[in-house]
């Protein structure tokens, strides 16, 4: 079984010094970075650690098919 990956939007502009985005499926996320590349990147990990927000050590993960 292949695992998929979610795909989410990034709307993104070139600030006076860097590159500004935030996800477009959560607006809250925003980030920043002096490259295209890091800012993505920027925006994966700022996403990972609100998605695992209140989440506990032992937490499990459990694939589901809906």
């Amino acid at each position: 079984m292949s695992e998929t990956k979610s795909k989410l939007t990034m709307i993104y502009w070139k600030g006076e010094r860097f590159w500004l985005g935030k996800l477009l499926e959560h607006p809250e996320i925003m980030s920043q970075g002096e490259s295209i590349a890091e800012l993505e990147s920027n925006l994966r990990e700022a996403f990972l650690l609100m998605a695992m927000e209140d989440v506990p050590e032992g937490f499990r993960v459990k694939k589901l098919a809906v």
